[in-house]
């Protein structure tokens, strides 16, 4: 069997960096003094603007004296304090996080002004935040609030003041026209402009920001980890300002670690963690000055000259992925030999061995992450294979849910893998979406709405089944799959943001629901859990003790039913003499209270017309 071969890209994409001109640009700004730049000070912070054709560049400034202290403050903290800033950042699965606290006061202490400042470069084609050692964290932070798509964030308890309500007076004359001269020119008419990129925040040397929970809320949108490049050079005692072991912080984006000449580049942080700590055991000699300006013109000369001087280490007898890493290391100064002539308190050897472990499980990860798309074809496979195995059950009278339930066909067991199939997959589905930030999760949930929304109709009667066929009672609050509720909630959220369009649509709606009946799947795909309860209760009709009680759940569980049906949201399947809805209607009918479905159920010709859409209901 050939054992795969793995690779760590993180030199040459490292090396594209560095030849990218992009961190030599960055830097020029933050050590200019071009007083021609549009410059800001604000409460213990200052910022310059650099507006070209091509790009605008921010650069974040902590004046003297700032101290960034290791407390955390949690977003749910934030929000009894009426700070909404980043909780558009929060999740289904993700409804809290923490950020430095002394950052975020800064921050909101200068809330003002950058608010006016993100109006301003809003509309900039391509936008570089950048920030040095503790203007780092702020540059990160409003680099985040650039990323909200929701402009001007508000507390939603938070109303319009009546001084800020337009007076009578201040309403325009609708007799009034614009001049002739006041006419805009077609010409001048605004071009559709180019699609604006998202913003790239640099930072050099700059204190972690934000835990774990932060790491995965921007690791789980498809484009925020890219918008953060992270440059820290290996000697940096900034580093051991929030140290991240055994402390909550937690690195996001991607990183580009650099010696005084050479550098290396990771997305997995994971690793980019692992070196954090490695870094801060190096620094055994005391604090050094780091000058950031010096690496980056040295990488940039490197990459134009095209350095090719020999590797010192003899990595014949290592495999791609391990030779790769260590020539990462080497790039950083770290070797067994440079361990013995410096005393590094490093073991270079468990560091790599470490780092390939990591390697291993991100490629992992990244081949086995969970590709809605790829088996969606799969998926409509088994969806196909179900209503064909539906209409089977209905040709033999019985239905769905009972033929599955009593399994009276062969082709049960098929149906069991269709099903499991489906469930993981949507699962997955649910799982992540949940994880996706809100603007995008949102998004997520309407493509793949409908297919949810198929899925449980069709697959939970058959869970339900299942439940009951082992003895379970009360499925809906004992043993229904959370998966199940998250697809209905997405499906209520969905009504409820369409609902004026949807009651202009509601006749319409209806009329091709009653035209198409007899193929419909049974809207509530709990319906099945209810008759089973309702069976259940037609049992204790017999006991003096709980005749009561069950005689109300029965009349509740008639007038859903009725409900339903004047709805036309049930599959006409439960008519079938063999169904368990009709087992349990003949034990009742006796007793029933609703005299609505009491007539419709009293004449076998009713159920024709329902399922052709022509029975009207009282």
């Amino acid at each position: 069997m050939t054992v795969p071969q793995f690779f760590s890209p993180g030199l040459v994409q490292a090396h594209f960096v560095a030849s990218s001109g992009l961190l030599s640009k960055a830097w020029s700004f933050i050590s200019s003094r071009d007083e021609g730049l549009d410059g800001h000070t604000g409460n213990g912070l200052s910022w310059k603007v650099s507006a070209e054709p091509d790009k605008t560049v921010v650069v974040f400034e902590v004046k003297s004296g700032f101290d960034l202290q290791q407390e955390l403050v949690s977003s749910s903290r934030l929000r009894e304090d009426n700070l909404y800033h980043f909780e558009f950042l929060c999740a289904k699965k993700i409804q809290d996080f923490s950020l430095n606290r002394s950052a975020v006061d800064l921050f909101h202490k200068n809330f003002e002004g950058l608010k006016d400042l993100k109006s301003k470069i809003d509309s900039s084609r391509r936008l570089i935040v950048t920030g040095h050692g503790l203007g780092g964290p702020i540059a990160s932070l409003f680099t985040l609030l650039l990323l909200d798509s929701k402009d001007d964030k508000k507390n939603p308890s938070e109303k319009k003041k009546p001084s800020e309500e337009k007076k009578p007076s201040e309403e325009k004359n609708p007799s009034e026209k614009k001049k002739p001269s006041e006419e805009k020119n077609p010409s001048e008419e605004k071009k559709p402009s180019e699609k604006k990129k998202p913003p790239l925040c640099i930072t050099f040397g700059s204190p972690l920001v934000g835990d774990k929970k932060l790491q995965e809320a921007i690791s789980r949108s498809s484009t925020w980890s890219s918008c953060f490049l992270h440059v820290v050079s290996y000697k940096d005692p900034v580093l051991q300002r929030l140290n991240p072991h055994p402390s909550p912080y937690m690195p996001f984006g991607t990183f580009l670690f650099s010696s005084d000449t050479n550098c290396t580049y990771s997305e997995n942080l994971e690793s980019v963690l692992e070196l954090l700590v490695n870094s801060i055991k190096n620094q055994n000699q005391g604090l050094q000055h780091v000058d950031y300006g010096n690496i980056v013109a040295n990488l940039y000369r490197k990459e134009v000259c095209k350095d090719f001087t020999p590797r010192g280490q003899d990595l014949t007898r290592s495999n791609s992925l391990r030779a790769s890493i260590c020539l990462q290391l080497e790039a950083l100064g770290l070797t067994p030999d440079m361990q013995q002539q410096h005393h590094q308190n490093i073991d270079i050897n468990a560091l790599v061995t470490k780092l390939e472990d990591l390697e291993k499980k991100i490629i992992f990860k990244k081949k086995n992450k969970f590709d809605p798309s790829k088996k969606l074809n799969n998926m409509k496979v088994d969806m196909t294979q179900l209503e064909w195995y539906k209409k089977l059950t209905k040709n033999q009278d019985i239905g769905y849910y009972d033929g599955f339930k009593n399994g009276f066909f062969t082709s049960d067991h098929d149906v069991s893998n269709f099903q499991k199939n489906l469930t993981n997959y949507w699962k997955d589905m649910v799982e992540e979406a949940e994880m996706k930030p809100q603007t995008e999760g949102a998004a997520f949930r309407t493509r793949w709405l409908f297919g949810g929304t198929n899925y449980r109709r069709m697959v939970e009667p058959l869970d339900i089944a299942e439940y009951y066929r082992s003895g379970g009672t009360n499925y809906v609050e004992k043993g229904r799959s959370k998966h199940y509720e998250v697809l209905g909630e997405w499906l209520k959220e969905d009504k409820e943001a369409k609902k004026k369009k949807e009651e202009k649509e509601e006749k319409k709606k209806k009329e091709t629901s009653k035209k198409n009946v007899e193929l419909i799947l049974t809207v509530d795909s709990c319906f099945w859990a209810h008759v089973e309860e309702a069976l259940l209760s037609c049992q204790q009709l017999n006991s003096v003790k709980e005749k009561e009680e069950a005689t109300m759940k029965l009349h509740k569980f008639e007038d859903y039913v009725y409900e339903s049906l004047k709805k036309y949201e049930v599959s006409p399947e439960i008519f079938l003499n063999k169904s368990s809805y009709m087992t349990w209607w003949n034990k009742y009918k006796g007793i029933s209270g609703n005299r609505g479905l009491k007539t419709f159920m009293s004449d076998p010709r009713h159920y024709d017309q329902y399922t052709k859409g022509d029975y009207n209901f009282v």
